[in-house]
């Protein structure tokens, strides 16, 4: 059956989606993180639709509020809870079949996601979350010193060009000593508030997904600093590396972060319909 556009009302306007119909009883809600709308960066979710639809799994996915062609304004992906509840209402209305449905999401979607679970919903029967982003000061400090800075000073090429002057040398130091002080900084008020940002979304991530008993799958990418943020996190604290573990995890070790090759996008997919697959079966 071909893809249908689907205009969903909300208080403060409207959201637009498209809506893959299918027959099974499983379907699947791709939420969309910003700045991006349905189509998706190289037209994964589009791909990832219609690759659903060939297996008779209906799919939905959302243009949030200011994003794509919905209206309202646009709201960052902490607030996105009224965005994600009203499409798995018009999912089930426009597919009565549904018994169930799976949250999909890249990034800050997959973020929006996890705080969505803070609001229990038996509807939803498994998340899949790809690259989930956690990033905070600190952390991308600390990242970007373990993953990019010191890789480049240990690269013979680097040395090469800046002592051909090819590589600023100031610009450099300069920011390695920043780098440096934001991650000093959050040691220095660790013991004065949580690690968190203002709205505290790193904690309800956390928080929605220990409150989650179904299904979790877990995609990361190998040649992403996003991923490597939150795998770091998880690896730092005993509470993420917990929920972590409980998941599926599949890591794509050369993948990017939006999986842009043929053979990445089809790893995902593949995992997404294996998922997919355990809930039908669990029925």
């Amino acid at each position: 059956m071909n893809a249908q556009y689907l205009s969903i009302a909300t208080e403060a306007g409207s959201l637009s989606a498209i809506v893959h119909p299918a027959s099974a009883t499983t379907g699947v809600v791709i939420i969309v993180g910003g700045p991006q709308y349905r189509v998706g960066s190289h037209r994964q979710f589009v791909k990832l639709s219609r690759m659903l639809a060939a297996h008779n799994i209906p799919s939905l996915r959302l243009d949030s509020s200011g994003m794509g062609d919905s209206s309202a304004e646009k709201q960052a992906f902490y607030q996105q809870d009224g965005d994600i509840n009203a499409a798995i209402d018009a999912f089930f209305q426009h597919c009565p079949q549904l018994t169930q449905v799976v949250l999909w999401g890249l990034c800050d979607a997959a973020s929006a996601i996890l705080i969505k679970l803070n609001q229990p919903d038996k509807r939803i029967g498994g998340v899949v979350l790809l690259n989930p982003w956690v990033r905070q000061q600190h952390s991308h400090a600390q990242t970007m010193l373990k993953h990019y800075y010191l890789k480049r000073l240990l690269s013979r090429q680097f040395w090469q060009k800046m002592l051909g002057g090819g590589v600023a040398v100031r610009r450099s130091i300069s920011e390695i000593m920043q780098t440096l002080r934001q991650r000093r900084a959050r040691h220095d008020t660790q013991t004065q508030t949580p690690v968190a940002n203002a709205q505290n979304y790193v904690g309800l991530m956390l928080q929605g997904w220990q409150q989650f008993s179904a299904k979790v799958l877990l995609i990361t990418s190998g040649n992403d600093l996003t991923a490597q943020e939150f795998l770091d996190l998880c690896a730092a604290d005993a509470k993420w590396k917990k929920q972590k573990d409980s998941a599926d995890h599949l890591h794509i070790d050369q993948a990017n972060h939006t999986f842009s090759s043929a053979q990445w996008r089809g790893e995902v997919e593949a995992a997404t319909l294996n998922l997919l697959r355990q809930l039908d079966a669990a029925d």
